[in-house]
């Protein structure tokens, strides 16, 4: 009961700082984000400590995937933000002169967000920038698999950020359970298929709109391989098993730079999947075994042969549509056939993972990969409703009182439909009856 009482003061809370308008200010947001940036700014170490207990990250790895991206993300929209909330003129059609029109985009209310173990500081952050950068009051729910991570959102945000508009939940199961039975203008949610589809299903029951990003078989890391035949003798394998050696030592379980396994539980899950001690490469597994069926997020690689790299195309359209694809080839014919035959989030060519940290890109899943996008711009059109507006000119309704202009007026309305576009514009100047 005193969970439930705490969920409902919190979100009576933000509701009432939402409806009190304060959100709605530029100058609000400004300081909200700035004051995010001052936040990560203040406390890196503390970031690096957090992460290394929870998932043993190397202060590098952390920097480029968690911190970096947080920052990058903060300065951007910063920078972009007074340009995303000025209204945009909208041609109207000629019969509606002289009506004016323009898209408005405004703040969907309050919103939830669910953060992720895998990324728990970005994941957590970064949808958040979109969420305030678009005048929303802001519910996080950081992942309980990884405890430091949220404790230190919990204890820190409040420190630098409006606590009446911005408000951290922590909690297990019983938490995002009762946090699903409320009422929310939008959810976000990163993490695993099978719970998407339990916030999907809690959503519905108030029609609140969500965005899901879920990753699914193929997710923002390479969650397997595909390799042609022709490309599979043995230097290829025993190429890859090089590089692991130099990127994690000789002996990878003592490495300061390999990050572990979350918990005990994903750990029993990857020990399920494969009973090697990692970095693991598996050559043609079985298709329908659990490696080749689930998320893996942890140091096993399959590698998938077929006889021509063509008929990986083929393979994907054969299985759930992927978060991302990445295609290593020179063969430009290749890459229309992959652009033009599969579906997936993104497609990356000769490269892996660089649209994760591109603002200019959106990021985001369709199928069972999830939907709903973000970054950047994406992040502030997400959190936001483009209200269309429509400003008429009282003068016309003068028509029912002044017959000629009425007879004038609709005129007009039937020339813009029955005559081509110089007679419309002769009979608004007067120059043809």
């Amino acid at each position: 009961m005193e969970a439930v009482r705490e969920v409902e003061e919190t979100l009576s809370e933000v509701r009432q700082t939402f409806k009190g308008g304060r959100t709605r200010s530029i100058a609000w947001r400004k300081k909200q984000l700035s004051s995010l940036l001052e936040l990560v700014n203040d406390n890196e170490e503390n970031i690096f400590r957090a992460l290394d207990q929870d998932l043993g990250k190397h202060p590098v790895e952390s920097y480029r995937d968690e911190i970096g991206v947080v920052k990058k993300s903060i300065n951007h929209t910063l920078s972009n933000l007074e340009k995303w909330v000025a209204p945009k003129k909208v041609g109207l059609p000629l019969p509606m002169f002289p009506t004016s029109g323009w898209l408005l985009p405004e703040p969907l209310g309050v919103v939830l967000v669910f953060a992720s173990w895998n990324f728990p500081i970005s994941l957590a952050l970064d949808p958040m920038i979109g969420a305030i950068a678009a005048g929303n009051a802001v519910v996080l729910k950081p992942s309980e698999q990884a405890p430091a991570s949220s404790s230190f959102l919990a204890n820190t945000i409040p420190q630098y950020m409006d606590s009446k508009a911005v408000k951290i939940a922590e909690g297990g199961a019983e938490i995002s359970e009762l946090l699903l039975q409320q009422k929310w203008d939008k959810i976000f949610f990163t993490g695993s298929q099978q719970v998407g589809r339990i916030v999907m299903s809690a959503a519905a029951k108030n029609l609140t709109p969500v965005a899901l990003e879920l990753g699914g078989k193929s997710c923002i890391g390479v969650d397997y391989m595909l390799v042609g035949k022709s490309l599979l003798p043995l230097w290829y394998i025993e190429s890859l098993k090089k590089t692991i050696k130099r990127f994690y030592s000789e002996s990878p379980k003592d490495s300061k730079c390999l990050a572990r396994v979350v918990n005990k539980r994903h750990f029993e899950r990857l020990r399920n999947l494969f009973q090697d001690p990692p970095p693991t490469i598996l050559l043609d597994p079985p298709l329908d075994a659990a490696i080749m069926t689930e998320e893996i997020f942890g140091p096993l690689l399959p590698i998938i042969t077929v006889k021509k790299i063509e008929e990986s195309i083929e393979f994907i359209n054969s299985r759930p549509k992927p978060l991302a694809i990445y295609a290593f080839t020179k063969d430009a014919n290749f890459r229309r056939r992959v652009l033009s035959e599969t579906s997936s989030g993104t497609v990356v060519f000769n490269d892996i993972l660089i649209q994760f940290v591109c603002e200019a890109l959106p990021f985001g899943g369709v199928g069972q990969s999830g939907f709903g996008r973000y970054h950047g711009k994406y992040s502030f059109d997400t959190f936001s409703h483009e209200k269309a507006v429509v400003q008429a000119n009282f003068f016309i309704e003068f028509g029912s009182r002044y017959p000629p202009w009425n007879d004038f007026k609709n005129n007009i309305i039937r020339s813009a439909y029955n005559l081509n576009y110089l007679n419309v514009v002769l009979l608004l100047l007067g120059l043809k009856r």
